[in-house]
């Protein structure tokens, strides 16, 4: 009978019809015209729920739902396969029965199958839970009479005194009766003001709760005792879909089952598949005919919708209905994605500024000069030979595009872009807590994750089974030394995995030019680089894509065998070591091409070999930057691309897919049951679970890196940025409102360990671009050439002072061409790229001076660039301040305030207190003054005037 009360969803009396003789129909085996007969006294209960909105009554929402698995019995199936006419009574009657295996069906003990032991230990597990959760206030309802067989689901409503007393523990700042006025601007701001929004109104997104407010209503932590402060009018409202959600998952979390062999939570419960999901609701259908208007139709047409792309974020009603955490990731977005806008603009002037000076470009005008036949030492030995250097016109061509002397301007500006980009993302997340009431929220240490427990309570058995005291046990660095050691191994391998495809492209990028070096062709002889340089960063491009997918589920792997304690502590050591692989994985193959290639070739007649037979690649005659830009482009392109666009879009609808064939084989063949309209919980149990905020953040974060950390290569990447962002803002926002179930709304107040990583890459930024200037581009080499060298202040001259000459005669055995007379003439000097004397001096072939004095300056100016751009950058973050000034003045207004409320409440309750003390004294004086006919009762006439206080 427990069962059957504290799953009962129907009230005590429905129609004139009680609930146990539903019951008492269905025992005795009516079937069809009695259930006929009870269907025509009611109306469709799927519509009075609102199709699973509400409990079977109409009247209680639902909050949260838990999904299990069940076998069901050859005689369930026949109750469940009835006619359509017969759905409404038969799913109303099932409402109540207990979990299988209880009551009616184990009167049918031949025609029910044998349930193995694992099964029975799932359902003891969840009649204990649910018990539980009934114990802790909670309403509970249940329907295993669904399209989807084999499965049941627990609905769960959370009443009134129940949320309020949960919002108490919790410290959740609600609305109270108190309204003020918000601060406004006067004067010049203001009419500044009132342009702006009327300009920006078109981009505006339709939706109340992105309108600019003028008053607002002081908020206080919710209390019992005190909720006379708060707007109770309206308590259905009161307590919003998405705070009903979050106080019940609370009470999931805290509340455990016993009986088995170690105490179980909900993450347990999940993880040992006692539960196979749980999960709040969608507020409803998203399009269709007829549909209701709620805000997640209202999010898919002002938010998840590319045809709004143009419009801002209606942020407010992203926390309303998904929670704190994701409306901050999706406010930092479209920050960001703002930001990129000036940052791109200026990319595009330096890109423009290149292609307008690129014929003013003195040393490349003399690479194309086909008249200083300048003879080239060849790129390999035997096969290649003796080229002309302008053959290389069109990449020295090429490179003035991202090497001239905007790309310094661009790096200093881009480092202050991005000091500044994280102050305005402070004081706008300052903003944001000021209005969504989370200015004096501080997070508390959240429940032990299920896996800590369990590990806990194998080490206090370990300690039981050796008779020690066993007092409340918690792992120590011992316990978790073998992980972190683990750990250690596997992160030392997967870099050093990436280290070896890297070095296993750069054979490859050598052994494929000097294959095509044979070729008979001209045409496949000069294009020899484009198409090596082409195929290898393609080849990065598949290998990144493909181990960042490895390295995340590593990640994850090592960050379980630590077992951190609380969910906050996983998420963190999961995102250090995510971002530390992937960072590597991403960055490897340009950090080679910006940084080592070209600088450990050797010369002719002694060059540096691999192996011993493969020798280092290096750079073309205008220098490695454009390669570094094509590497960087491809792969920043690519992963945008492929792996974020199209993976977004293509793995979670090929899942949806397959996930709708499986219940479509499960589903039975009956037309009626086919016909039924599935539930709100029948069709959120199809869509994708929510996998956290992480892999959003880390692809952001990469990419952030790339805009960032070798932008003085890559002027346009804020530009491919900006384009990427403006479609993910709002792949991502269809994705999290039509894709994923909805996620449990989490507080808080910042990004969390994002934004440290943001400052450690814009640190970073600068000390790279500055590298890049200095020993990838030639400026440095420019500078000293025109200020030391230059016989005439200009930059004549310049490639012929950056060569060094080769006496052919000096090649050692085997490695001279084997066609010398390619070029159509015999050749005695060959020039290379290099600082070195030439043949004719004493000391042939050792660095020059000149080596020397282009290397100080490089180092000199790394010095003062990273100094120089640091400075700046904390001078921007010291004038900025943290919080904007009105904010901080409207959160001392609330304090003052509120102060002001408690002062006015006390008052009120010492005047109270004085009127009950004259009324007392009045009352005592008139007992003192009793009539004399009651001298009989006079003792119990003063007792219970004396009494009247206590009453009170």
């Amino acid at each position: 009978m427990r069962m059957n009360k504290k799953y009962s969803c129907l009230p005590a009396e429905e129609k004139g019809i009680h609930i146990i003789n539903i019951r008492a129909i269905e025992d005795i085996g009516y079937d069809q015209h009695e259930s006929t007969l009870l269907n025509s006294l009611s109306k469709n209960p799927d519509a009075d729920c609102k199709y699973g909105l509400y409990f079977r009554d109409g009247k209680r929402k639902v909050d949260y739902i838990l999904v299990y698995h069940y076998k069901k019995s050859s005689a369930g199936k026949t109750l469940a396969r009835r006619p359509q006419q017969n759905d409404a009574s038969v799913r109303s009657s099932r409402q109540d029965q207990p979990l299988p295996g209880k009551g009616v069906q184990l009167e049918m003990g031949d025609s029910e199958p044998h349930m193995d032991y694992h099964e029975d230990d799932k359902r003891f597990r969840r009649e204990e839970y649910e018990g539980n959760l009934v114990e802790a206030g909670l309403e509970l309802e249940r329907d295993e009479d669904t399209k989807i067989h084999g499965i049941g689901f627990v609905k769960i409503h959370a009443p009134w005194n129940v949320l309020c007393r949960e919002a108490e523990f919790l410290k959740l700042k609600m609305p109270t009766k108190k309204m003020y006025q918000i601060n406004q601007t006067h004067g010049l701001l203001k009419k500044i003001n009132s342009v702006i929004q009327k300009i920006t109104e078109p981009i505006q997104p339709k939706v109340a709760e992105h309108k600019p407010q003028t008053v607002k209503r002081l908020s206080y932590p919710f209390s019992r005792e005190k909720q006379h402060l708060f707007d109770l009018s309206d308590k259905d409202s009161f307590f919003d879909s998405k705070t009903r959600s979050t106080i019940v998952y609370e009470i999931l979390k805290r509340t455990t089952c016993t009986k088995a062999k170690y105490s179980m939570g909900i993450t347990s419960l999940l993880a040992n598949g006692v539960y196979s999901a749980a999960y709040p609701l969608h507020d409803g259908d998203y399009e269709g005919e007829n549909v209701e208007p709620n805000d997640r139709k209202l999010l898919c047409e002002e938010w998840a919708s590319y045809g709004v792309f143009y419009k801002y974020q209606p942020i407010d009603l992203v926390r309303k209905y998904f929670g704190e955490k994701i409306g901050l990731y999706f406010a930092w977005l479209g920050v960001y994605t703002q930001m990129l806008i000036p940052a791109s603009i200026v990319g595009i002037i330096v890109f423009l500024y290149g292609c307008a000076t690129v014929d003013e470009n003195i040393p490349s005008m003399e690479m194309c000069d086909q008249r200083n036949n300048i003879t080239m030492c060849p790129l390999c030995d035997k096969t290649c030979s003796y080229w002309k250097m302008s053959s290389a016109c069109a990449t020295a061509r090429a490179s003035h595009l991202f090497d001239n002397p905007a790309t310094v301007f661009f790096s200093v500006f881009m480092a202050l872009w991005a000091a500044t980009f994280m102050e305005h993302w402070k004081r706008k997340q300052m903003r944001l807590n000021y209005r969504w009431d989370l200015t004096g929220f501080e997070e508390e240490e959240d429940h032990p994750r299920a896996e800590y427990e369990a590990k806990v309570l194998e080490k206090s058995l370990r300690k039981e089974h050796k008779h020690k005291e066993t007092d409340k046990e918690k792992l120590t660095w011992k316990d978790r030394f073998p992980a972190y050691l683990t750990n250690f191994v596997g992160i030392i391998f997967m870099v050093g995995l990436t280290f070896a495809i890297v070095f296993g492209v750069i054979i490859y990028r050598i052994s494929t030019a000097a294959a095509l070096a044979i070729s008979s062709t001209p045409s496949g002889r000069s294009s020899v680089r484009v198409t090596v340089t082409a195929t290898a960063v393609i080849i990065n491009l598949v290998v990144i894509i493909i181990l960042d997918e490895v390295y995340g589920c590593i990640a994850r792997w090592l960050t379980q065998i630590e077992v951190p304690k609380t969910d906050k502590n996983f998420e963190e050591r999961l995102i250090f070591k995510a971002f530390l692989l992937k960072f590597v994985n991403a960055y490897t193959p340009i950090f080679y091409v910006a940084f080592f290639k070209g600088r450990f070739v050797g010369r002719p007649g002694d060059y540096v070999y691999i192996f011993h037979s493969f020798r280092m690649e290096e750079c073309a005659p205008g220098g490695c930057l454009m390669e570094l830009c094509i590497q960087l482009s491809i792969i920043m392109l690519g992963k945008q691309l492929i792996q974020n666009n199209l993976f977004e879009i293509g793995i979670p609808k090929m899942k949806k897919f397959i996930r709708y064939l499986k219940l479509k084989r499960r589903r039975s063949l009956d037309h009626e049951e086919h016909m039924k309209k599935k539930q709100r919980y029948e069709v959120d149990y199809n869509l994708e679970p929510f996998a956290g905020l992480t892999p959003e953040y880390m692809e952001m974060i990469i990419q952030f890196g790339f805009v960032t950390l070798f932008v003085a290569s890559f002027p346009l990447a804020p530009l491919f940025a900006l384009l990427n962002n403006i479609i993910e803002i709002r792949l991502d926002a269809k994705k999290f409102v039509t894709e994923l179930r909805r996620p449990v709304a989490v507080r808080a107040k910042d990004i969390g360990i994002w934004y440290n990583i943001l400052r450690g890459i814009g640190k970073l930024a600068v000390i790279i671009n500055a590298f890049v200037i200095s020993f990838t581009s030639d400026f440095i080499p420019r500078l000293v050439y025109l200020y030391m060298y230059s016989e005439n202040g200009t930059m004549h001259g310049f490639v012929n002072h950056t060569l060094s000459s080769f006496n052919v005669s000096d090649f050692q055995a085997g490695t001279a061409p084997n066609d010398p007379l390619d070029l159509g003439y015999e050749v005695q000097i060959c020039r290379y790229k290099d600082y070195r004397e030439p043949p004719w001096s004493e000391n042939k072939y050792d660095i020059s001076k000149d080596f020397w004095a282009v290397l100080a300056a490089r180092l000199a100016f790394v010095i003062v660039f990273q100094n120089l751009v640091m400075f700046m950058s904390e001078f921007v973050d010291w004038i900025i301040p943290d919080i904007p000034k009105d904010i901080s003045q409207q959160i001392h207004k609330e304090k003052v305030l509120m102060v002001e409320v408690f002062m006015r409440e006390e008052q009120g309750k010492l005047q109270m207190l004085e009127t009950w003390k004259d009324k007392d004294k009045r009352k005592g004086e008139n007992c003192n003054n009793h009539s004399p006919r009651l001298s009989r009762s006079r003792s119990g006439s003063l007792s219970s005037c004396h009494s009247y206080p206590l009453d009170v």
